[in-house]
């Protein structure tokens, strides 16, 4: 099977089981969806989840975010881990956005990628599932399929990125890196591996990690 059918294979298959893949951070604008990525780092989306609701029913908008002191974001975001850091990358990048950007997040890569506890994953997920701009974020489900099914050699995410949005047609990406963070999720964990269930792995998997 050649890399082009490979692509093929697992964009209709995607296709078949999820064919409208929801966003899974709860959000209702840019700004609620820029800081449920920013919490969800080494962070389940469903531990986010649970907290963003409290956050945003005290701040859900950067004016009222920087009225909060940075203990008092933290001491709400404590669950989701790394709480010093997301909290100083809150109030941060809320203030910027009040004092730059008339409260409104701008629709930018370089913009956003400025902002204090942004990168470009993060950036990646706000410009495509918020403003609707081509992008690919890499997470760890994406890295890890794509080394599995032989489509990146898995060496960095800047290269798993890179060889997808070479292989992928632009008008996939932002619906297709949410179909494989769900079939990573349901058929592909790290852990709990079942090979017999992992309908892709099992027709274009790499065979240097085939099991007996």
């Amino acid at each position: 099977m050649t890399k082009q059918e490979k692509v093929t294979f697992v964009v209709n298959t995607l296709e078949e089981l999820y064919p409208n893949p929801p966003i899974a951070l709860d959000h209702k604008d840019p700004y609620t969806l820029l800081i449920a990525v920013l919490l969800s780092a080494q962070c389940t989306d469903a531990r986010v989840n649970i907290i963003t609701p409290k956050l945003f029913a005290i701040a859900d908008n950067p004016y009222d975010m920087i009225k909060l002191s940075i203990d008092e974001i933290r001491d709400i975001i404590r669950p989701v881990g790394l709480s010093p850091m997301k909290s100083k990358g809150i109030y941060g990048l809320s203030k910027i956005l009040v004092e730059k950007y008339d409260g409104k997040v701008p629709m930018s890569f370089e913009a956003l990628e400025s902002f204090p506890a942004v990168g470009h994953k993060t950036a990646s997920v706000v410009m495509s599932q918020a403003f609707g701009v081509p992008a690919f974020p890499v997470d760890t489900h994406i890295q890890r399929l794509m080394y599995r099914w032989g489509l990146s050699n898995g060496k960095s995410v800047v290269q798993t990125e890179r060889d997808a949005k070479r292989l992928f047609d632009k008008s996939l990406w932002n619906k297709l890196h949410l179909q494989i963070i769900y079939y990573g999720r349901e058929y592909s964990p790290a852990r709990g591996w079942d090979l017999e269930k992992d309908i892709i792995f099992k027709k274009i998997g790499r065979k240097s990690i085939k099991k007996p």
